[in-house]
């Protein structure tokens, strides 16, 4: 089983989650569901097209204005 990141944000009445790693997007009505939609859709991406090297994204924050 391999861990992968997950960026949740929320647009009008649905939660949207991305993962970084491989660049599957999904969304659902509430956190949960939006990272239940992202590990289904994650794990038939990876099916096709499974990862060669693993990478680990940098996340940090920045300041504007």
């Amino acid at each position: 089983m391999e861990s992968f990141t997950a960026v949740i944000h929320k647009e009008e009445d649905m939660y949207v989650a991305e993962c970084p790693e491989v660049g599957t997007v999904s969304q659902g009505k509430d956190i949960d569901e939006a990272i239940d939609n992202l590990k289904e859709a994650t794990e038939l991406y990876l099916e096709e097209f499974p990862i060669k090297e693993k990478r680990k994204p940098l996340m940090t924050t920045f300041e504007v204005g």
